[in-house]
């Protein structure tokens, strides 16, 4: 039972991370860059307020649902688990040290004026969040992957469970 739930718990973290940084990277930096810069100035900083608990929470839960679950799990499985905790780990450490700068930054800007190179430093930002996008895109292909094998395995055994433990 404990594989099973760690397994879930993998999966929707992995897949929630994913989605909002993929939501974010085809929509919201799109919608950031037919703005004008004072918009988009005014509403990065207040989304990155309001989902910075959000996005920590999301990536803390992948990165330790994943690395409990390479913890469980054996040969492949074992891998596939371990490799997205270091996507997530990845997703984590390009936020940290890559988007949170250039978002205080921005957090002035919009209270003062951007400097005259501004538009490198948001493309930066954009790199940036794509990077970690895709880091999360593959950690939940990954758990993906792992739970499709299991099921497989599992066909015509009620317990899909011992292919992750063995």
């Amino acid at each position: 039972m404990p594989v099973r739930v760690v397994t879930g718990l993998a999966l929707l973290s992995t897949g929630v991370l994913a989605g909002a940084f993929g939501y974010g990277a085809v929509n919201v930096q799109t919608t950031f860059n037919a703005v004008p810069l004072d918009v988009r100035l005014t509403f990065h900083t207040t989304l990155m307020r309001m989902s910075g608990p959000v996005m920590q929470t999301a990536m803390a839960l992948a990165i330790l649902s994943t690395a409990a679950l390479a913890g469980l799990s054996r040969g492949t499985a074992r891998y596939l688990a371990g490799v997205a905790g270091l996507l997530a780990v990845a997703s984590f450490l390009v936020t940290r040290f890559g988007n949170v700068p250039i978002n205080g930054q921005i957090k002035v800007w919009a209270a003062t004026t951007p400097p005259p190179d501004y538009r490198t430093i948001l493309d930066r930002w954009e790199m940036f969040n794509v990077i970690r996008s895709l880091a999360a895109l593959v950690a939940f292909l990954l758990i993906i992957t792992l739970v499709a094998r299991a099921m497989e395995a599992g066909r015509g055994d009620r317990h899909a469970e011992g292919v992750l433990a063995s």
